[in-house]
């Protein structure tokens, strides 16, 4: 349950990539500037998971999820109805700000985990994150086809309502606080994590990396899609979702392997992988085949090395996992908004090989990152 709600969680963040093209014409505005939406959704939500996702230590999880749920509601029906670009921007940067539930959940899961099985649940539940994601876009792209963009958020508000009622029923009470700290000394443990944790600091870092080469190909993917000569429909855009859903469950094994003392040998292989991923995804606008392999390679990837982060960093400190998960996340939201609106901007600019360059120089610097940092820790 808390895999599918997390699932469901994040993809309000990322319907908007498939749609981006549309919603430039509809309020004019230029391809190079477009991807602000998904910026300012990425900045809320690293403003959210350090101002939000620390109160799981301090309150009742159950009542925090469903509360979060309930305001994304209303965030997504107003993004549904918005006027004008600034009301649109007001309401994404909501959603945003809310979206981080889904690490309030993935902290519940590995909470409720046995110690030696919580790498492989916190793998499942990531993977829903991920999978989520990337459904996001065929969603996305079915709906728009057939009722146009505003429909995507009418259809997400009534879901994530029907979550809210669900895991209110479902989730269990006994989740009381867990730490006597004021609210501000919360939020300032935070950054005491960081400082006393090498761990956190490093795989903080490896995240930011990979989640801005993600973002660098699923943003700007729409824009070579949909222009000439491919053409393709918001609907035929949306499945190449399902290819990264392939990549993303294959990687799901990564939690056990890190349980099992192999995280640093499964992040390096990834990271590999990862770089090597561009070749095919250069040749998106001569062979879909090509875009294909590249999409498994690079979701399998950025997943596998995701999913071995969190169970290395979970393990640090029990009674703090909503911090470590905050603090570690602010990276992925800070590497996901740059990569976003540097993908469209360099598209713009030079093109499709352009974004892809950029996309394998952001790859090569996280595995060097990971060459030089990975003595420098204890773990496995």
């Amino acid at each position: 349950m808390l895999t599918v709600a997390s699932g469901l969680a994040v993809a309000n963040v990322y319907f908007a990539q498939p749609l981006l093209d549309s919603i430039a014409k509809e309020f004019s505005i230029n391809h190079s500037f477009i991807g602000i939406i998904i910026t300012i959704t990425q900045i809320c939500y690293a403003l959210g998971l350090l101002l939000l996702v620390p109160l799981g230590d301090l309150f009742d999880r159950r009542r925090l999820v469903v509360s979060m749920l309930l305001l994304s509601v209303l965030a997504l029906f107003t993004v549904s109805i918005a006027p004008t670009i600034t009301v649109l921007l007001g309401g994404m940067a909501v959603v945003g700000l809310l979206a981080v539930v889904v690490q309030v959940l993935v902290a519940f899961a590995a909470t409720l985990a046995a110690p030696t099985d919580r790498g492989r649940v916190v793998g499942l539940v990531t993977s829903g994150v991920v999978i989520g994601i990337l459904l996001a876009r065929t969603i996305a792209g079915v709906l728009t086809d057939l009722a146009g963009w505003r429909a995507v958020y009418y259809v997400s508000a009534a879901i994530t309502l029907l979550m809210a009622i669900a895991l209110f029923r479902m989730l269990p009470h006994h989740d009381k606080v867990k730490v006597p700290l004021s609210y501000p000394q919360l939020l300032r443990s935070v950054v005491t994590l960081f400082i006393q944790e090498p761990i956190l600091r490093i795989r903080a870092v490896i995240c930011m990396l990979i989640f801005a080469a993600f973002s660098i190909l699923w943003t700007s993917l729409v824009l070579p899609l949909s222009a000439p000569p491919l053409s393709l429909s918001h609907t035929l855009i949306g499945l190449f979702g399902l290819a990264g859903v392939a990549g993303a469950l294959a990687a799901a094994r990564a939690g056990r392997l890190a349980d099992h003392g192999h995280g640093q040998r499964t992040t390096g292989l990834a990271l590999v992988l990862l770089l090597g991923s561009w070749l095919p995804i250069s040749f998106t606008e001569h062979s879909l085949w090509a875009l294909i392999i590249g999409v498994v390679a690079l979701d399998l990837a950025v997943q596998a090395v995701h999913v071995t982060n969190q169970s290395m960093i979970l393990k640090l400190r029990p009674e703090a996992r909503s911090r470590l998960t905050a603090g570690y996340m602010i990276f992925y939201s800070i590497g996901s908004a740059v990569g976003s609106i540097s993908s469209t901007a360099v598209y713009a600019h030079t093109g499709w090989i352009g974004v892809c360059l950029l996309g394998a120089s952001v790859s090569v610097l996280a595995l060097l990152f990971w060459a030089l940092t990975r003595r420098l820790t204890h773990t496995s």
